[in-house]
């Protein structure tokens, strides 16, 4: 239900905030006063198209919100909010939505930001708009199986029926992957099996290419690392190849021995001393780990080649296996062990297809056996629906109406008798009208009178009041061409709409307008430089001045404001409901 709504800018509206009540709510006013202003910013709220056109002229941007509160009995806007990660307090959800002027535009639901489309399609479980306005779920033919089904009392078996068949649908792909020519798979089979076999033979180790770098790094230098060490030791010791001279290590003792002397006649050089004589043997240990690796040092003319056609082995096979040169050698090891699986799966490959072609086939006939059900049920239905909508519309002025409802079963596609069948079963569902005696009954949606279309979504919504989930009804144009007694039926059917959902209606008809619980006047004032329009709610004289208004026009006269009150007497009491 909508509780409240805020508009700033919007058109000729410069800032209006409006609560709203359950039941019936009518909008009034003068030819050309605004009235349709309201209901597109509705429209613009809940997703409806709306550019820079719609910013009041002067101002920088337009802006509307609305306050909606939901019903925990229709589970669609609670499931669409909890997929989009929205969460809401007390079971109410604020929607905002503005435009500027340079064309920049946003949504929000509470304070998650949506798109247009993402609005569009979260505001349809919440308001059906039905006039000349995109919102129309009437005009949707999408929407003429759900409304048939609801009359039918089949959603539930429908929504069964739809999980039944994406069943269907993933077995069928799953069966569609595993049922690729033998020639390809076995010529997948025979690339894993390379695959696998050549990285076997390899023998690769985790880290060997890192190892590997490191040795072909020493072999490749090897004289300039040779020579440089050797350089070292020879300074150290003075043994060195080709060296000669006082070498660091006996040039460290000497001195040390001096220190010792000293520190022995003065002890303030005791800590000299001992710092001196543990340099000298950290320097004899580095001195014995140099010669040491000078010992270990051989070179080997081979190794070098050895260690780089081994790195030229890695490098094709990451090439071949890994996504990139530079990934490490887990990665080719980890494609060999995704080969021995899928390998694994194209063997069993004969056994699945197998299992999954009995799987298939049982769902099939499940799906076409259900789907049938479902499609004898609706064209019982359909004659019942037919019917009775035609006896509304009667009712609302259109007694030559004619109301069917179009059943095709869908077509055969050569995959079998389930590709006859949808997510919603087998049938193309299409709502036709004639409104005229002795013209042929075309698609509804090809109606042309605004008014037609909404006494139309009045009948429906009439027969399918105690089904249907959205809450909130907009009508605009009902009254199109009609008056008198046509008119306090149409009255008569939206005040009985009204116990189950929340309706506004746009009307100029008086006697449509005092059935209603609550009345909003709409009316456009001229300021020094501009226009606006203002919207209030009126109850009491203001509201019978209102009525009165409607009833004879721009004057109003004691007959009117009598005849005003006689109406609210007689159409607006709780017992008209």
């Amino acid at each position: 239900m909508l509780e409240d709504v805020s508009i700033s800018n919007f058109a000729l509206i410069e800032s209006v905030s409006l609560d709203f009540d359950k039941g019936f709510t009518v909008l009034s006013g003068e030819t050309g006063a605004g009235k349709s202003i309201l209901i597109g910013a509705l429209s613009f709220l809940l997703g409806g198209k709306g550019g820079v056109e719609a910013i009041r002229s002067g101002a920088q941007e337009a802006k509307v919100s609305g306050t909606f509160s939901l019903d925990e009995k229709n589970k669609e806007p609670f499931i669409w909010l909890e997929e989009h990660g929205i969460e809401i307090e007390d079971n109410r959800v604020l929607i905002r939505r503005f435009v500027r002027l340079n064309g920049k535009s946003g949504a929000w639901i509470q304070n998650t930001p949506v798109t247009r489309i993402e609005l569009a399609e979260f505001s349809s479980f919440l308001v059906d708009i039905h006039g000349q306005h995109e919102h129309q779920s009437l005009m949707r033919v999408s929407e003429h199986r759900r409304f048939l089904d609801s009359f039918a009392g089949i959603t539930d078996e429908v929504t069964a029926f739809t999980n039944l068949y994406s069943q269907l649908v993933e077995k069928r792909r799953q069966l569609e992957e595993l049922c690729s020519s033998d020639s390809q798979r076995e010529r997948r089979m025979e690339l894993l099996n390379y695959a696998i076999s050549e990285i076997e033979e390899a023998k690769l180790r985790p880290t060997e290419e890192e190892e590997l770098i490191a040795e072909e790094n020493r072999l490749s230098k090897y004289e300039q690392i040779f020579s440089a060490i050797d350089g070292v030791s020879s300074m150290l010791t003075g043994d060195g190849v080709g060296q000669e001279g006082v070498s660091i290590l006996s040039t460290l003792k000497k001195a040390q021995s001096y220190m010792n002397q000293a520190s022995g006649a003065d002890n303030t050089l005791l800590s000299l001393d001992n710092r001196l004589e543990s340099i000298f043997y950290e320097l004899s240990d580095i001195s014995d780990e140099i010669r040491s690796y000078l010992q270990s040092l051989v070179f080997e003319p081979g190794r070098l080649e050895i260690v780089q056609e081994r790195l030229a082995l890695i490098f094709k096979l990451k090439k071949k296996y890994a996504d990139s040169v530079k990934e490490p050698v887990a990665k080719i090891l980890e494609y060999q062990e995704k080969a021995k699986i899928e390998l694994e799966n194209l063997s069993n490959n004969l056994v699945n297809r197998e299992e999954l072609t009995a799987k298939v086939d049982q769902l099939s006939r499940e799906v076409y056996s259900a789907a049938k059900k479902i499609s004898e049920k609706r064209k019982v239905a359909s004659e019942k629906m037919s019917q009775e909508v035609e006896n509304v519309l009667s009712v609302l002025g259109m007694k030559d109406a004619k109301f069917c409802v179009s059943i095709i079963e869908k077509p055969e596609t050569g995959g079998g008798l389930m590709q006859k069948c949808g997510p919603y079963g087998m049938d193309d569902i299409e709502f036709l009208i004639s409104a005229n005696l002795g013209s042929p009954v075309k698609p509804l949606a090809k109606i042309a009178s605004g008014g037609e279309i909404s006494r139309v979504m009045l009948a429906l919504k009439s027969i399918l009041v105690d089904s249907d989930t959205v809450e909130t009804l907009v009508f605009d144009e009902i009254d199109t061409g009609i008056g008198g007694e046509i008119s306090v039926a149409v009255g008569t059917h939206l005040k009985k709409l009204s116990k189950k959902s929340q309706i506004f209606c746009i009307t100029h008809v008086a006697s449509i307008a005092a059935f209603a619980d609550n009345q909003i006047k709409i009316a456009k004032k001229t300021l020094s430089d501009s226009t606006v329009t203002s919207v209030q709610s009126i109850s009491g004289s203001s509201r019978v001045e209102e009525i009165a208004r409607m009833l004879s026009g721009d004057s109003v006269s004691e007959a009117s404001l009598e005849h005003a009150e006689s109406l609210l007497a007689k159409f607006g009491g709780e017992e008209n409901g």
